[in-house]
This record gives structure tokens, sequence and C-alpha cells, in this order.
């Protein structure tokens, strides 16, 4: 708590009264969110002894046990316990329907509850990066801090190192429809690869995961845990954000809710925000940072009209055809089968091996929907596994599987809004998905690659493939994304909500300090000039790792 400090009240009778307080605690650095890049933070920036670190998370302690077992992914997500259950606005792209919008509500955010996927994206998403004027993020400038984090089961190189707190795996479960996929494919012209991190993604493989002895290694295993006895670091749970108190356009402090008492502590250096694309400018517009008419109608009081945080939101969309097939094993069977579940439990259990050792995906793929394309621009995550909605655990009682293909570089834009000024009401979640002609026609497109692989190879003739969905009568582009649309599900990747740059429409700059703002930087997949290529977890994990010595570069004394 601190020293304590005596407060004046009032003089009454001739006696003067006083109440006893706690003084406010003051910290160098105080860390909004351990999540992704918040766990990264305190790992790095608590590294100085003589630093005084304050990391506040708004979820509980990982300590629910379907955290750490790959397999254990849908018992987290939908969990109120360990996912925040956001919900987006009706989506007339998606049959004018809301949609779960999970986002990790523990130590370790969302690579707590995610699929462990470790993709870094291609190396033209960072030269995009830098081509934009952002300094410093360059693939050349990336890569160091990607290898810094890793801890790849596959030794070091050019591209991967080990000893980082990161751990790389191999996929230590297969399926014989995943294998007849990637043949099926390679019929096609999509080649097989080994390695989808070295900058030039494109081929289809078993994905490489964030796992470490078959157990999940999310950020607070690799990063939090072997620091978070460190005298300097303070960890408190379940401390909701009320806002960030600024002080002339400085960031000062922070208030937050701990056991509904609002509780407030000092910042020496910076306030450092991590709560990720949806929490960030969440947190920003409660502050008075954000588009004033919308602040103003939550009688917020503006510290800095910006119209464009909480703009740009960019997300994968996944569609999620699903085939029928005769003569193959698929999870299908194993969920419908108790001796068989009981086998692939006794596999774990002794051997940390086959279904349960693997999150939501199993195959990856990245493809170009055209070959004039330089880069891949559509990516394949192969479940061998089917339902009806995403997010349930029922799933089918027949044979099927699931090549879930999106769109790597769409062009619908959403937001994020608040809806109360306290934080503690969700806010308004608009991502208009498929809401461009160009997103429409490569849904269509993409739907129609899949089907192809599929229906018209060699590999699966045999096994006498039939889709289920949305229905091979269909041919026509925008029906078939209509239809698609209907399934289509995010893939958990927002980002972009404060991105970085040095024009007018950006939030932060490129050494990540809000624009117009002092002592205030923003650290997580919000600051993304654009999306990233693949999956966003990597990503988000290396920009941490460049703001830590950025922030201990710029704090030298």
């Amino acid at each position: 708590m601190g020293f304590i400090k005596l407060k004046y009240v009032k003089y009454c009778h001739g006696l003067i009264k006083f109440i006893i307080q706690p003084e406010m605690e003051e910290f160098d650095f105080i860390i909004i969110g351990a999540g992704s890049a918040g766990c990264v933070l305190a790992n790095r920036l608590s590294a100085n002894p003589k630093t005084k670190i304050l990391l506040l998370e708004a979820g509980g302690k990982d300590t629910n046990p379907w955290i750490h077992i790959p397999g254990g992914y849908f018992k987290t997500m939908h969990n109120p316990n360990t996912d925040w259950c956001f919900k987006t606005e009706n989506e007339v792209g998606l049959g004018n329907r809301e949609m779960n919008f999970p986002r990790g509500k523990t130590l370790g955010g969302s690579s707590s509850i995610n699929g462990m996927l470790y993709i870094r994206g291609q190396s033209n998403d960072y030269n995009y990066w830098r081509q934009l004027g952002n300094v410093g993020w360059s693939w050349e400038d990336v890569l160091p801090y990607f290898k810094k984090a890793e801890d790849n089961e596959d030794g070091e190189n050019n591209f991967h190192s080990t000893g980082g707190p990161l751990k790389v795996e191999k996929m230590r479960a297969s399926f014989k429809v995943l294998d007849l996929f990637m043949e099926a494919a390679e019929e096609f012209g999509y080649f097989k690869t080994s390695d989808f991190n070295s900058g030039n993604n494109e081929g289809m493989g078993y994905f490489p995961l964030n796992v470490k002895n078959g157990f999940r290694c999310s950020t607070a295993v690799g990063y939090l845990n072997p620091v978070k006895k460190r005298k300097n670091l303070k960890i408190l749970t379940n401390a909701h954000i009320k806002n960030i108190k600024f002080e002339n356009r400085k960031a000062i402090g922070v208030n937050f809710w701990k056991s509904n008492q609002i509780q407030t502590v000092k910042a020496n250096k910076e306030v450092i925000l991590s709560a990720g694309a949806i929490g960030s400018p969440h947190i920003l517009q409660a502050s008075g940072i954000g588009p004033g008419a919308l602040l103003k109608k939550n009688n917020i009081n503006v510290i800095k009209d910006h119209p464009f945080v909480g703009k740009n939101l960019i997300d994968h969309l996944m569609l999620r055809p699903v085939y029928k097939v005769k003569n193959l094993e698929t999870l299908n069977e194993i969920y419908h089968n108790y001796y068989k579940k009981m086998i692939t439990g006794m596999k774990f259990l002794f051997l940390r091996k086959g279904p349960l050792a693997v999150g939501a995906s199993y195959l990856c793929g990245f493809i170009k929907s055209d070959s004039h394309l330089d880069t891949p621009n559509l990516q394949f995550h192969v479940s061998p596994a089917s339902t009806d909605s995403l997010g349930k655990t029922t799933l089918h009682k027949f044979p099927a599987f699931t090549p879930t293909i999106t769109n790597l570089r769409p062009t619908s834009r959403g937001s994020i809004e608040i809806k109360s000024p306290d934080t503690r009401v969700s806010p308004k979640i608009q991502m208009n998905y498929l809401s461009t002609e160009e997103d429409k026609e490569m849904a269509g497109k993409s739907i129609k690659i899949t089907r192809n692989i599929v229906m018209n190879s060699k590999a699966f003739k045999k096994y006498e493939p039939e889709e289920l969905r949305p229905g091979i009568h269909i041919t026509d582009n925008e029906i078939l994304s209509i239809e698609a649309g209907k399934y289509a599900n995010t893939i958990f990747h927002p980002v972009s909500t404060c991105r970085m740059g040095n024009d007018e429409k950006a939030v932060v700059s490129d050494r990540l300090f809000a624009h117009g703002l002092k002592n205030l930087r923003i650290v997580d997949a919000s600051v993304m000039p654009h999306i990233t290529s693949g999956n966003t977890n990597a990503p988000t994990i290396m920009i941490a790792e460049k703001a830590s010595d950025m922030i201990i570069e710029d704090n030298k004394s």
C-alpha cells in the first residue's frame, strides 16, 4: 500500500478530525494489459532492478487448466472466466447477424486462448510499413526481434533462434485427410514448404505452434512466469482500467477498479497502453482521447479530439466451407466415440501428442489467388473437424473437414466506439466484413479455389467428397460471398485501431508515442499500420520486443 498520510477532514467542536489514507503508489512505468504485448514489456523493462514497474490486468490469473492444454482451446473461448465475450454489431455481410468476438481475459491475454499458431507474415508486410514512413519497421529491422523472442525446436539459422522466451515446436498430431489436402493442392501447383517464417510464407504444411513440451506457451508462461517474483515488478489482476490521468496532455497516472474500489497510481516516466486492438482505443476514448463528438455524447471531457482513434479496424474473416468424406477418420468420429476419446486423452497424458496437443487448426497454406501476384494473398487454416457454428463443441456425427480460407488483405474497415464512460460496458464493435466489392469478389474466388482442390483432385476422388456448404451448385461469386458469409467468422486478428504513422490519421509515431500527448505509448496490435499476411500474435510479440528496446533507450538517464 505504500506510505500512509493523514488527511484533514474538518474542525468540529474544537476537535480536528483526520483519516488515515494510503499514499498514492508511484512507478516508473505503468503497463495497461498483461496480454501478448504487456507480458513482454513487463519482462524486458523489469530487467533493470532500478526501474519500478506496475502491470495491470483486468482479467484474472491463468490458473484454468484448459488454458494450458492446447486442445482446451474451445473450453476457454466463449467462457466468461477467460474471454471478454465481446459481440459485434449486426454484420450485413454476414447475414445481418451479430458475431462472437473472443479476446483473452486472463494473464497472457489472447495468447492464453488463441490457436497458438506461430506465423510472422511476409517480409513485404514490414517493408510496406517502412514505405509508409515508419522508420525502423522494415523486415530487416524487425527480424532480429522475431529471433530474440524465439526458442525454436529446429535450432538456429538465418531466420530462427533458440533461447528466447517463446517456444516454437512442430505439430504433434496429423490426419490422413490433411495429408491428402496437401497432395491435392500440389496437383494444382500449390507446393509444400517446411518454413512459413523466413519472410516468404508461400506453400502448404503443418502449422508451427507456440507450445512447450506439449503445453501452451503463452506470453504469461514464456515471459511473465520467469520474472514475476522480481521485487521491482508488481502485478495486479482483476484491475479494470477506468481511465488514464492527464495533466496538460501529459499522462501522469491511471485510475482503475479493484474490488469495486477506484484506485489511482502515478507514472513518473510513461504509461504504456497494451490492451489490444479493442481495449486500447476503448481506454483512450474513456480517457478523453478520440472523436470529440463521440466523447461529448458519452459525457467524457475531451483532452484531444482525434477522429481516428478506434477507426481503421482490420481483421481477417474466415470462410468455412465444409466437405463430407468417406472412409477417412476425422475429429468428428473421435468426438462421438467414447473409446477413441479415451485413447486421445491417454495419448496426450503420456506422450503429449494427438488432438489434445493441438489448438484449432492443423494445416496451413499460403497461396496466390492469381498467378500474377507477387506474394500470397490467401491463407488456409485446415481443421480435420466440422461443426455448424464455430465455438460450439458439438461436432458433426459424420466424417468431414473444414478447409477454412482467409483473404489476407481485406479492404473492409470497421471501428471501435465507446458506449458509456464506464469502461466496464463493452464498446460498440462494428467490423463491416465483406462490405467492399473487392472483398466480396475475393470471397467467391477463394471458395472456388478450395472447391477445386477438394472436388476435382485425384487425391480425394476415391473418398467421394461432398460439399456440405455453401453448396456446389452455387457458382456466382457474389452469391457465394452471401452464402459463405452466413457461416463466416472472425479468425481473431483485429489490428490497426491506433495505427502507427506520421499523417493526420495516425494515432502513434514510429516510436509508438501517442501523437499530441506526452509520456503515453501504445504497444500492441492496434498500432500496426496494416494487417500482416497471416496470424497476428507473433507480430504483436515482435512489436513489444522492439518497443521495449525503444522505451529503454528513450529513458536513459
